[in-house]
């Protein structure tokens, strides 16, 4: 049997309430199976863009925040509509009419940063999209981020005392002016060894071939 090839480090450059994001993240995992089927592998790492930095920690009423985002409440629904449709195509059930609150997710971020450092990153980044895309759950609330990170595989009280504090707040900012530096102004957005390479939930077919092909331009720029 060939040996893996490494394929290296992709970044994900993504926001909590954001459904293309969660989207991608299906996308991405089925594109991950079709390298390992070449016997490639690689590592996943999330890191924080805020869609609404300006939100106060309190977030705002979700529909009062889609109306004045959208213009009315019907293109809001209309909107919703096809977004839901469109996560139906890669297997998940969205249900945005349960969402009551847009929040500020800085402390979903520190979240997911936290489960980077424990090694399970994957599955507290699963539980906040579930939690706030088919369940409506408030990610702005530091119980609600407690619950979902001990699904995740966090430890719940673990989660509650870094909350508690501010362990992670200057870094997840960092992060997110990072990405805003390296001129990224749509999630999702992939990267590869630290060079973006595209945005948006593309289809899995797309995403394991840019990998594969920037993978090759990298290894023969380092020979």
């Amino acid at each position: 049997m060939d040996q893996a090839q490494p394929v290296g480090r992709i970044d994900v450059i993504s926001d909590a309430i954001c459904p293309w994001c969660y989207i991608g993240k299906r996308q991405l995992e089925r594109a991950l199976d079709l390298l390992a089927a070449k016997h490639c592998t690689v590592t996943v790492a999330w890191h924080p863009f805020q869609l609404n930095p300006e939100m106060p920690a309190e977030g705002v009423e979700r529909k009062q925040y889609r109306i004045a985002k959208f213009g009315s409440l019907e293109r809001s629904q209309q909107l919703d509509q096809r977004i839901t449709e469109t996560a139906a195509t890669v297997g998940l059930e969205f249900h945005l009419d349960r969402i009551t609150r847009t929040p500020n997710t800085v402390n979903a971020h520190r979240l997911i940063r936290l489960a980077g450092q424990k090694g399970v990153q994957d599955g507290v980044v699963e539980a906040l999209f579930e939690g706030y895309f088919c369940n409506g759950a408030d990610i702005g609330d530091q119980q609600v981020l407690a619950t979902l990170g001990a699904e995740g595989g966090l430890d719940r009280d673990e989660v509650l005392a870094m909350l508690a504090g501010d362990a992670g707040r200057k870094e997840v900012l960092a992060g997110d002016q990072m990405a805003r530096n390296a001129g990224i102004q749509g999630v999702p957005s992939f990267a590869l060894q630290g060079h973006v390479l595209f945005s948006g939930a593309v289809p899995a077919e797309e995403m394991a071939q840019a990998f594969t092909r920037a993978w090759e331009i990298l290894k023969n720029q380092a020979a």
